[in-house]
């Protein structure tokens, strides 16, 4: 026979859990221990009642150029030294334990360096009780009334639960009672440890809401702690210490050698639903909170405390608490759990106090303290590196393999990562400043668990049975134990008294003991006592039957009256019915009034959006007429200055042709004048000749010595000809229209010439030496120079461009730049002369100083001609051109 190969073995396919695309981010919460007397030196600071600052202390550096640098941490709710262990509870566990009453599960767990009070929150201290003892209050608070019978529930060792009856639950007590191997369950009537006698006080009790009372619930807790990485039950009776060797009967190890020998570790394994579970963990049915609190202090005193240099009783291991809440329906008549295993509901809420981490440095670990440390940071490390990748798979989109099974802890909750309950932390922190840098990485791994978002729970299916069964049962049983105790009649609590009540009300059986075969007393008696019980027997029978007859007629009696309440509960039914017609009737005229309503409502919106569209249409139309408006204006009020500029360049060219023509009327009146001139020379030359020719015997004139010279054309004309007067000799000053600066030459100067300056080709121009002509001013023009000049051109109130030169001196200011006080103003400015006609220099004969102001400005206007034009459209406004006109020649 072939063997097969051997393989791996086939995983289960994986269950089919109802699809919540709903996530919420784990819900991480801090708590701030109070410093201690001997601490001086505080590193944290509540900032606000979600957010913390950390400081480093005196001496830290945390960074490299040695400054202190302070970051701030959000939490969920930040809880300061003030805070009490109740308000803690309501914001933090409160709602984990509705929701395991409401069938969900939850994990509630608290991280933090050594010393820093994690225990103290979980657990707490007499009159100050923590999450726990709370949570178990809270929870037999609120389903105390509807709690099942002892082991009604029973567990199948397999993460299950199974229900069974009464009966067997009878026979399953007497069993374990008798039964010793098997541990007894710690009575909530016995005498509390004084330790745990006053954890919670009465009036900080809290129940919760909406509990179902057609169900039967049953606790039940398990207690374990995880050391070294191996998982051990602290509720077991014989639990061998971790640490020590084993040895057999006869005093000798186990092993040859001294080893340590590891004890044997519970298992964890995967029930049917893919949840993990520690197998043979013992789990132990409690009644009320104060025999679960008990069950618990039993374990807690078999948990792994060590004395270190920071913490008297440090937590060598963490610790779980798991409770089970089982729940089952009850049967149609509200009597008894309906017996299906399908029914039974179980949640569990898992309260987990982790060890702390810690540096053996601080601690002063030695040898086996040194290894439980390693091995508390390795499963701390762990914990950290399945939240990180988990992190970066919902961010990131990956799907990357989570290490779950790296270390116990991670991998007996891995189940509510993956959905299968509410998932809270409790981050605690010692605000000394020795833990700085412990509290620094704790925040960080605090402030990354807040990423990581796990599926919300589904709700448990709803049971088809008619709500409030457990009441009319109730109901039922004390009306009829109320009729049976107005008719007389024994009710089902007194059936045993009545019973023992008629067997003593019969007369007692005399001595029936027979000494003499001849005795006639004995037996004579003995009938007659029998005979009399007889009677009265038959009495009690004739009273029962009449009595059984009365309970008839009052049954036929209430079946009559049941049967007409039946009747008039018909007839009311009729009428209900009726009227759900009527209300349907008026449902349905409802619903076409609200549909009407709504088609209305529509209407009014649309109407409304045309409304707005017109009123949009009606905006930017009248914003277009107003613009129309404004531009018309605009063309209006440049129209009006356009004509005036029009008005003005006519009158300017009229005047320039008037003056024109005054010109050339007096160069033709001065070339005609000069023409007679010629002629009356001519004909005074030729008389002069026919004179001489009539004379012939006349003897010659002597020779002259000077022939005289023809004048020149300046000396010919007569003064009256004269267009203008002779020039005078003397010259009229100048006024001056640019004065340089005097410190020009001697300072580095800034020329700031704009680009849209106008070249007016005036002869004197603003020339600075050793000067940086630039169009804008810059810094690093600036910072070169000390002097500052602006060429600036403005249009004066006579109509002419003026150039105006602005001074200042540069200084520099306290900021490393530059700045530029304005010290002079310089103004260059040309004009127009205003000549009504044009003159001529007068003959040598004329007089010199006649009019000799006239003569100056004949010389210039002579020379040179200055119009002003302005050209229509020009980009520039009015243009300002200088025309030089050529000087005409003279005949």
């Amino acid at each position: 026979m072939n063997r097969q190969a051997k393989g791996r073995t086939p995983r289960r396919p994986p269950h089919k859990k109802p699809s919540n695309n709903q996530k919420d981010p784990v819900g991480v919460y801090c708590r701030v221990r109070p410093l201690g007397v001997e601490d001086e030196e505080c590193c944290i600071e509540v900032i606000s009642s979600t957010t913390i600052q950390l400081h480093a202390p005196e001496g830290f550096k945390t960074n490299r150029n040695g400054e202190y640098k302070e970051t701030q941490y959000s939490f969920k709710k930040v809880f300061g030294v003030s805070t009490s262990q109740m308000e803690l509870f309501e914001f933090v566990a409160k709602p984990l334990v509705d929701d395991l009453i409401h069938g969900k599960n939850g994990l509630l767990f608290t991280y933090g360096v050594t010393g820093s009070g994690k225990t103290f929150t979980m657990t707490g201290s007499p009159g100050q009780g923590g999450l726990l003892p709370r949570s178990l209050d809270m929870i037999f608070n609120s389903i105390g009334p509807y709690q099942a019978k002892r082991y009604v529930f029973k567990t199948d060792d397999k993460n299950g639960m199974e229900v069974q009856n009464e009966v067997d639950a009878l026979l399953e007590r007497q069993r374990r009672e008798n039964n010793l191997p098997v541990p007894k369950t710690p009575s909530s009537r016995q005498k509390l440890d004084p330790e745990i006698a006053d954890m919670i006080k009465p009036e900080d009790a809290y129940k919760a809401d909406d509990v179902d009372e057609d169900s039967s619930y049953s606790v039940f807790v398990s207690y374990i702690e995880i050391y070294n990485n191996y998982i051990y039950d602290l509720l077991e009776e014989n639990q061998e210490d971790a640490i020590k060797p084993k040895w057999n009967g006869g005093g000798t190890p186990v092993r040859q050698n001294t080893e340590f020998i590891p004890p044997q570790s519970k298992i964890l394994r995967e029930d049917q639903n893919h949840n993990m579970y520690v197998a043979g963990c013992m789990e132990v049915e409690v009644k009320s909170a104060e025999e679960a609190f008990q069950v618990f202090w039993k374990g807690q005193k078999k948990r792994k405390v060590a004395n270190t240099r920071l913490n008297r009783e440090s937590s060598r291991s963490h610790s779980v608490l798991i409770i089970k809440l089982a729940q089952a329906p009850l049967d149609a008549d509200g009597d008894n759990i309906l017996q299906d295993k399908n029914q039974v509901s179980v949640s569990q809420l898992c309260l987990v106090d982790l060890a702390g981490s810690e540096r053996t440095g601080r601690t002063g670990a030695e040898g086996t303290r040194i290894r439980e440390a390693g091995n508390i940071n390795q499963s701390l490390l762990n914990l950290r590196t399945c939240i990180e990748i988990l992190r970066e798979n919902q961010m990131c989109g990956t799907n990357r393999m989570v290490p779950y099974r790296d270390s116990k802890v991670t991998h007996l909750f891995k189940n509510y990562f993956d959905g299968e309950g509410k998932v809270r932390m409790v981050v605690c922190v010692n605000p000394k400043g020795d833990d700085y840098e412990e509290t620094l990485l704790v925040m960080r791994f605090a402030e990354m668990t807040q990423e990581v978002e796990v599926a919300r729970p589904v709700d448990r299916p709803i049971c088809g049975f008619t709500p409030g069964r457990r009441h009319r049962n109730q109901a039922f049983k004390e009306e009829l134990s109320r009729k049976l105790e107005e008719r007389g009649g024994p009710t089902d609590r007194d059936l045993p008294s009545v019973i023992n009540h008629l067997v003593h009300s019969l007369p007692p059986l005399p001595s029936s003991e027979l000494t003499d075969p001849h005795d006639d007393i004995t037996l004579p008696r003995l009938i007659e006592a029998l005979q009399n019980r007889h009677r009265i027997r038959q009495m009690m029978i004739d009273e029962y039957n009449k009595a059984a007859n009365m309970m008839k007629s009052m049954l036929q009696e209430l079946d009559n009256n049941l049967i007409t309440k039946d009747n008039f509960i018909h007839e009311q039914n009729g009428k209900l019915v009726e009227k759900d017609k009527i209300i349907q009737n008026n449902k349905a005229e409802l619903e076409r009034l609200e549909k009407k309503n709504k088609m209305q409502e529509h209407k009014i919106d649309i109407l409304q959006k045309t409304t707005k569209i017109y009123e949009d249409d009606k905006r930017s139309l009248m914003h277009e007429l107003e613009t129309r408006d404004q531009r018309l204006q605009r063309e209006l009020s440049d129209k009006r200055r356009m004509e005036q500029r029009m008005h003005g360049v006519v009158t300017d060219t009229q005047y320039k042709w008037e003056k024109e023509c005054d010109r050339r009327v007096n160069a033709m009146q001065l070339e005609m004048q000069n023409k007679l001139w010629v002629k009356d020379e001519k004909l005074k030359q030729l008389k002069a000749i026919v004179t001489e020719s009539k004379t012939p015997g006349r003897p010659e004139p002597p020779p002259r010595q000077t022939q005289p010279k023809r004048p020149s054309r300046e000396e010919r004309l007569p003064a009256k000809r004269s267009a203008s007067p002779s020039p005078v000799p003397t010259t009229t000053p100048v006024r001056p229209l640019h004065r340089r600066s005097r410190s020009a030459g001697g300072e580095k100067w800034v020329d700031h010439k704009p680009s849209s300056s106008v070249d007016l080709g005036t002869v004197l121009q603003p020339v600075i030496p050793n000067a940086i002509q630039v169009s804008a001013p810059s810094e690093k023009a600036l910072s070169k120079c000390d002097r500052y000049v602006l060429t600036h051109q403005e249009v004066a109130s006579d109509g002419e461009i003026q150039t105006k030169l602005i001074k200042g001196e540069v200084i520099k200011t306290r900021g490393g730049g530059q700045a530029v006080q304005f010290t002079d103003i310089e103004t260059l400015k040309q004009e127009l002369t205003a000549v009504p006609r044009r003159k001529r220099k007068s003959s040598e004969g004329a007089p010199a100083n006649e009019n000799a102001s006239d003569g100056a400005w004949t010389d210039v206007e002579t020379r040179c001609s200055v119009a002003m034009e302005m050209r229509a459209g020009s980009n520039m406004g009015p243009g300002y051109e200088h025309h030089g006109i050529t000087k005409r020649r003279k005949p």
